[in-house]
């Protein structure tokens, strides 16, 4: 298969977008989806990130998510954008998988939020509505426990508890492997109701991160350099949030725990409510107060067996190596006695003398001179 640079695919791609989610739509699997984005592999799991704080009052929250450029996922980073008019609320788009292949549902606003697939993208989208906030006579109030605010000062705020479910995870799509979910009554009747498609600003801010090689799965392994932004295509500056971690399908969703932190960690007491059941084994973590274990660490007493180790001392053998006493044989070098008897026997060359005798007759009468 030819491969293309990631820039060429942005632009083909973002040429046959654009009228797509120019338009205005009647469903949630709009005729923006009509494009027939698919993948024949599923997407990352969503990194794990911070929330930048809101720039300004009266911008909405809307998460980042996996694109797809016909070869390869890349991130679009959470944003902070303006709605294109008050009232409306943003449904997340999201990967399910349909007929053996990923096919991707755009996002969208409406007066509702609706199905985005039980898709855990954290910061009020825990897979089911928008706790973030809600609007009143044409004005929006944020839920402290899931916005960040930082030096921005919000009038419109309240604060309301918001549960995560103890299996929620980092999927980032709909179908095995990823989240179950299937709509509800309510979602549906979202699904009918009139849509508008992603602002301007939305679909520039995914087309420049489609323009970056950093924001492809292949290059930062589910850990995008640019997690999120404080405004559409703010891709520089101080308020870009780096992914802290890549996503894996088991782990907390981003914005589990709230900005806010301490009120919401109660609230992580509300789902341990349900889970009762660890509590109890809290009180097993109790039973080391029995310490019954330490009483069978008694059994090392009885490895008092080593004591019975005493069994060295029969390596007292050694000792048989006395042996070497046995070596007193050299006292039967009286032999050497035997020997004595030689030295008699040697007395035989004394027998030589014998043949001397005769030299006297070498000396006759008549020859006196002879000795």
């Amino acid at each position: 298969m030819l491969k293309l640079r990631p820039s060429v695919f942005a632009l083909l791609l973002a040429a046959c977008a654009v009228p797509a989610l120019s338009s205005s739509v009647s469903a949630q699997t709009c005729a923006c989806a009509g494009a027939g984005i698919q993948a024949d592999v599923a997407p990352p799991p969503l990194p794990d990130y911070d929330q930048p704080p809101i720039p300004e009052p009266g911008y909405l929250w809307t998460p980042g998510y996996w694109a797809w450029n016909t070869y390869d996922y890349y991130w679009v980073p959470g944003t902070w954008v303006e709605p294109p008019q008050p009232g409306l609320l943003w449904t997340p788009g999201y990967w399910g998988f349909v007929d053996g292949v990923y096919a991707f549902n755009r996002g969208y606003w409406g007066p509702h939020v609706g199905f985005y697939g039980g898709v855990h993208y954290g910061f009020g989208y825990g897979g089911l509505g928008y706790e973030g906030g809600h609007w009143e006579n044409g004005v929006f109030f944020y839920n402290r426990t899931v916005n960040r605010f930082g030096s921005v000062h919000i009038d419109n705020v309240y604060e309301k508890a918001v549960t995560i479910n103890a299996g929620a995870g980092r999927a980032s799509f709909n179908g095995p492997g990823g989240t179950i979910a299937k709509p509800t009554p309510d979602e549906e009747a979202a699904a009918t109701e009139t849509h508008l498609a992603p602002t301007d600003r939305q679909v520039a801010h995914a087309r420049g991160a489609s323009m970056k090689s950093e924001a492809f799965a292949s290059t930062n392994h589910g850990k995008p350099a640019i997690a999120a932004t404080a405004k559409p295509g703010a891709f520089t500056g101080d308020s870009v949030v780096k992914a802290k971690a890549a996503g894996s399908a088991s782990g907390q969703p981003s914005g589990a725990t709230p900005a806010a932190g301490g009120p919401k960690a109660e609230e992580k007491k509300a789902p341990a409510g349900g889970e009762l059941k660890p509590e109890p084994k809290a009180t097993p973590a109790g039973e080391p107060t029995v310490e019954e274990k330490p009483k069978v660490e008694g059994k090392p007493k009885a490895e008092e067996k080593p004591k019975v180790e005493k069994k060295p001392k029969v390596e007292e053998r050694p000792k048989v190596e006395e042996r070497p006493k046995v070596e007193e044989k050299p006292k039967a070098e009286p032999k050497p006695k035997a020997e004595e008897k030689r030295p008699p026997v040697v007395n035989r060359p004394a027998a030589h003398p014998a043949p001397a005798a005769p030299k006297p007759s070498c000396g006759k009468p008549d020859e006196p001179k002879c000795r």
